[in-house]
Order: structure tokens, then C-alpha cells, then sequence
């Protein structure tokens, strides 16, 4: 009888407002709208936010509403206005792109606004709170 592998240890989610928590918040919002699956075959990784880009207007405006909640949390952070109006740039062209029909679907897969906030926001945690860092591997 074989036992069943062990789940890999996920950090857990916590509602503080400590960097490192908002820091885990926002990987686990980019991971979930970016990268939570994988397609058979080409090997791309998509998550919610192209699935969401299929439904028709109101699919849209949900995955605009999350990718606006990583933004919201920016502020949180005290990043500035700059970082704050390209990181809402991205989601706004993110969402104009997603209402062309056909076009907004294949461009949820160059065009990831989620994943070029969280880039980011990664920079200016690093800048301003180096304890906070951590490694990419």
C-alpha cells in the first residue's frame, strides 16, 4: 500500500498588516489570478484571470475588481503615487484589452498586468524594507 505524498507547506494567509503579511497576500492573489494552472500541451501557465476574461463583461470586471484589490493593498504600503498610477495603468489596460472579444483572451497570455504589479511592488519592498526580502529561486 502506498501513502499518499504530502502537501507542500503554502504560507498561511493572515489579515495583519505587517509587510511580510501583506507581502504573502499579494504573491498568493498574483499566483491565483496569473499562475494557478497549467495548460496541457504548450505548458503555459494561466489562472483565473484569463478563465475570468471568457465570461463575457461580467468576468471581466471581476478580475479587474482582484487585480485592483493588489493595487489598493500598494497603497497600504505607502508606495507612491507614481508606482500606484502605473500599477493602475496596467490594470486598466489589462481591462480595455480583456473587452475586445477574442483579442482580450489571447492577450490574458502575454499581457499579465498582475504579475508586472507584483514586480513592482517586490522593487519597493526590497528598496524600503530589505528584512522583509525574499529569495527568488
Amino acid at each position: 500500500m502506498t501513502r499518499p505524498t504530502p502537501m507542500t507547506a503554502t504560507p498561511r494567509l493572515s489579515l495583519g498588516t505587517d509587510i511580510a503579511a501583506v507581502r504573502t497576500r499579494i504573491e498568493a492573489m498574483e499566483r491565483l489570478l496569473e499562475r494557478s494552472f497549467v495548460v496541457p500541451g504548450i505548458n503555459r501557465h494561466v489562472g483565473l484571470d484569463a478563465i475570468l476574461g471568457l465570461i463575457p463583461v461580467a468576468g471581466d470586471l471581476v478580475a479587474t475588481a482582484m487585480g485592483a484589490w493588489i493595487v489598493w493593498e500598494a497603497r497600504n504600503l505607502g508606495m507612491s503615487k507614481w508606482q500606484l498610477a502605473r500599477m493602475a495603468a496596467n490594470v486598466g489596460f489589462d481591462t480595455v484589452l480583456g473587452a475586445v472579444p477574442l483579442v482580450g483572451d489571447a492577450a490574458d497570455f502575454f499581457f499579465r498586468s498582475n504579475t508586472r504589479n507584483l514586480r513592482i511592488i517586490r522593487k519597493h519592498l526590497d528598496k524600503h524594507h530589505p528584512a522583509g526580502a525574499t529569495l527568488q529561486g
